[in-house]
């Protein structure tokens, strides 16, 4: 729960400190007082788009901070962030800068928005007071069905698969659109294949050619040359291989007389043997030359079809293997992309694995959209609305969509005998404003959030209908942190916590000034302030006996309020049960 707000030079607050306490809190005050700023300050501590307009006048920059209690998901999920604090508290601080500048953080530690949002999410439910607007539109009714239920992220799984089946169809639509042009593509990479494939270049094999070319090319000079090197080492007279012979058999013989020559000795054998191992390879190197003037011009034609390939493709010769390789590919996958029929199957599949997910989530929403509709009915029988009912239509699809196999509608029906019509074609004003808050109502009951935050959603209720209203909400508050800006004494009534924001203005500098001040009211002047809320600015001894008689049945509504949801309760059993 909110345990803690501190605010600084937010639109027209300058200094702001407020704790919380569990249970129903309210916050009233005259039109313009900034009640709702203050909804909006912590919307922005929980990771809501900011700009400079939040910062009030003069000021360098806005800050506001929020301490919360945690829970267990919440502590693994800050765990995991390497967030965590050890007193079960998360401190939530963003600042804005007067040119637009945010930054966000997370028990002191540097975080973004996408984080803030997502701890916002596991702490806070808040409820503005345009969302019976937004009701009128199908594609929000959807939303809130879905996150009532907890289908949001099977919906985000049916969309994916709803992506992925008609970029398939897309894409077969375009094979066959394009097939002159690809057919042409085709034949262009089957000639390119062909060719290389004549030419069947080898990996590597440009340098080996040019090696055995040059070889080839020099043949006679090698002959010539090898063979001179060859008479000169063993072959003829005075060779270097009989000198050094006769050379270490004289010295082997002077070292048996003078063991000193040894040395020399062993520096001669070695030559003697390295120079009769080079004559061995310079003969079979000899041997092996040949001049072939047959294998020479093969070698030189086979380097002009390489070059000459090598230009057409304009890439270097010994690139013409990898080029090969690239054409074929370019030409399987052109292929594989001009088969309709590969694409039609892929098609068929993609569809095939969306149907499964969405009529899975179809099944999934028509429970939930039947306990949804039975939960909002039985609301609205305490909401002057007796014997009405309302309804959640699962409108199929022929085709399906991006959200699923059907279209979501919410219906009701005002009286008893009256046939459902859809919402925004039936609702009055006031209607569309007790439904809306008994769904709100409803889908806060269902949701993990611990702190649920209503602003202003009573707007056109009045009477006793907003009595029930402020009980119902007095109700939810034994469970749940409830935080409710209201102008109706019906609904502060019930609260367990009553704050009074007001405005007051101020002269610095000769200039003008705006703030928004707020404080707890202590018994006797609550029930001036609910006095004030029932007669305008003049509050007389009537109103003000009328405030203490609402706040003491207000009082009195909390065991009452339990046993009404005990017995809500006790029905649902009895109904999951049948």
């Amino acid at each position: 729960m909110l345990r803690s707000l501190s605010i600084r030079d937010f639109v027209i607050v300058d200094t702001l400190d407020l704790d919380f306490s569990a249970g129903f809190t309210v916050f009233t005050g005259e039109t313009g007082a900034g009640k709702s700023i203050l909804i909006d300050a912590l919307a922005l501590v929980l990771g809501e788009r900011a700009d400079a307009g939040v910062v009030r006048e003069g000021a360098a920059r806005t800050s506001v901070s929020a301490t919360f209690g945690t829970h267990p998901a919440l502590d693994a999920w800050l765990a995991e962030q390497a967030l965590a604090e050890e007193d079960g508290t998360v401190l939530l601080r963003r600042t804005v800068d007067a040119n637009g500048r945010s930054k966000a953080f997370i028990n002191g530690t540097a975080a973004t928005l996408a984080q803030l949002r997502e701890v916002g999410d596991q702490l806070v439910d808040i409820h503005g007071q345009h969302a019976h607007q937004l009701l009128l539109r199908p594609d929000a009714q959807r939303v809130l069905l879905d996150a009532h239920a907890g289908l949001t992220a099977q919906a985000g799984a049916v969309a994916e698969a709803w992506r992925s089946w008609r970029a398939a169809v897309r894409q077969r639509e375009a094979a066959e659109q394009q097939s002159r042009e690809m057919q042409l593509e085709r034949d262009r990479l089957e000639w390119q294949v062909g060719e290389l494939e004549k030419l069947a270049p080898q990996e590597g094999e440009w340098e080996s050619i040019q090696s055995e070319h040059t070889r080839l090319s020099h043949a006679a000079n090698l002959i010539k040359g090898g063979r001179a090197a060859l008479d000169a080492l063993s072959e003829s007279d005075g060779s270097v291989l009989s000198g050094l012979n006769a050379l270490v058999g004289r010295l082997r013989a002077l070292a048996e007389i003078d063991p000193a020559l040894s040395d020399v000795l062993a520096a001669l054998e070695p030559a003697l043997v390295q120079a009769e191992e080079a004559a061995h390879s310079l003969n079979r190197y000899v041997d092996r030359l040949d001049l072939d003037p047959e294998r020479l011009q093969a070698a030189e034609e086979r380097m002009q079809a390489l070059h000459a390939a090598a230009r057409k493709f304009r890439v270097m010769p010994e690139a013409l293997a990898d080029e090969l390789t690239e054409r074929r590919r370019q030409l399987d996958e052109l292929e594989a992309a001009q088969d309709v029929n590969k694409m039609a199957a892929r098609e068929a599949a993609a569809r095939a694995a969306y149907m499964t997910l969405a009529r899975h989530l179809s099944e999934s929403r028509a429970s939930a959209a039947a306990q949804l509709g039975a939960a909002v009915t039985e609301a609205m029988q305490g909401l002057s609305m007796a014997g009405g009912s309302f309804s959640v239509a699962l409108h199929p699809l022929e085709d399906g969509a991006s959200h699923g196999l059907e279209q979501v509608e919410f219906m009701v029906a005002g009286h008893a005998g009256v046939t459902p019509r859809p919402l925004a074609k039936v609702a009055s004003g006031g209607e569309l404003a007790r439904i809306s808050l008994a769904i709100a109502v409803i889908t806060s009951e269902a949701a993990p959030t611990p702190t649920l935050i209503f602003d202003e959603v009573d707007t056109g209720i009045g009477g006793a209908v907003a009595e029930v209203v402020g009980r119902r909400l007095q109700e939810l508050g034994h469970a749940r942190q409830v935080l409710c800006v209201t102008h109706l004494p019906q609904v502060a009534a019930q609260a367990g916590n009553h704050l009074l924001v007001s405005k007051e203005t101020l002269q610095q500098d000769g200039v003008q000034q705006t703030r928004s001040r707020i404080r707890t009211l202590d018994p006797a002047a609550r029930v001036v302030e609910i006095a004030r809320m029932l007669g305008g600015t003049t509050v007389t001894t009537t109103t003000m006996q009328h405030a203490e008689e609402m706040l003491a049945q207000g009082a009195r509504g909390t065991e009452p309020a339990r046993a009404g949801r005990e017995a809500r309760e006790g029905r649902r059993s009895r109904r999951a049960a049948s």
